[in-house]
């Protein structure tokens, strides 16, 4: 049975106050919407959303997390970037919680961290990046895990692209790399098909397909899609547009719950086309597709 692509409906939009050069990336639902910075590696944030107006609060100030010891550069871009950046640059690019803590994944170390409600973090035992770079995985620039959730007692982290993939990991330390069945009629326009955010409702997982602007609903363990909701009208509408998308489409985090699907935006600190001077990042908030 084929996935069916319905546009999406928007109900509100965000530009989140005091989000201007933080870089949004991850979103998750933790009684209250919290996000991460791929540029701050030292706070989680929160999106409080008022009326009209989001804006960003710091939530918990990290400490403790230091760069794992271990693995190599593997080809001269990874190199170059341990080489300009600092170890502690760990670009955080999903989040997830539970009651005790959140986790949080690295796109530069490929490893999940645990933080405490204190705000202290640690590395988890789980090292899965020199095994799945044998299988083709993590081998490119600026591509490695970044939407993470946990479903059950996994943890699950989207691997970003080429090639794309969710890896399953198990609190016994195996994992799994999964390959995510394609969808006819999404369209990434040329474009690496992608994958940057993960979350966890009414018994699905849904993906953030950004370069094709998507959210799908996937059954588990099958992974193959019911449905994909296309926001790329709302995103590259005058109102919404920056003034150059870099990589592709900017989606980086995604919840959902009962209210609807929550989508914010990287904007690596690119102006809003209308208002130049505006560098904030962007949050839309989509209605569930009736009937489904």
């Amino acid at each position: 049975m084929s996935a069916e692509i319905i546009p999406a409906k928007m109900l509100a939009s965000y530009w989140v106050d005091n989000s201007a050069g933080v870089s949004l990336s991850g979103l998750s639902f933790c009684d209250q919407l919290v996000t991460i910075s791929a540029k701050n590696p030292k706070e989680i944030y929160t999106l409080k959303v008022n009326g009209e107006r989001a804006e960003l609060v710091p939530h918990i100030t990290l400490f403790g997390l230091r760069a794992p010891k271990g693995e190599k550069p593997t080809n001269i871009w990874h190199f170059i970037l341990d080489l300009f950046r600092p170890a502690s640059a760990m670009r955080f690019h999903g989040v997830c919680c539970r009651a005790d803590g959140t986790f949080v994944v690295s796109e530069r170390y490929n490893r999940v961290a645990e933080i405490g409600r204190d705000g202290r973090a640690n590395w988890q035992e789980h090292v899965w990046s020199p095994a799945i770079k044998h299988r083709g995985y993590l081998l490119r620039y600026n591509n490695g895990g970044e939407g993470l959730v946990q479903v059950d007692d996994n943890l699950w982290v989207a691997i970003e692209r080429e090639p794309r993939g969710l890896l399953k990991l198990e609190p016994n330390g195996t994992f799994q790399v999964l390959s995510l069945p394609p969808v006819d009629g999404l369209d990434f326009r040329g474009r690496p098909e992608n994958l940057r955010g993960l979350d966890y409702y009414d018994d699905a997982l849904f993906t953030l397909e950004s370069n094709a602007h998507a959210v799908c609903r996937r059954s588990l363990p099958g992974l193959s899609a019911e449905w994909c909701l296309v926001y790329r009208h709302h995103e590259e509408s005058p109102e919404h547009a920056y003034q150059v998308s870099r990589f592709g489409g900017n989606g980086a985090g995604l919840a959902v719950n009962d209210q609807g699907i929550f989508v914010v935006f990287n904007n690596n600190n690119i102006s809003r086309a209308q208002v130049p001077h505006d560098r904030r990042g962007l949050m839309l908030h989509l209605a569930l597709p009736e009937g489904f």
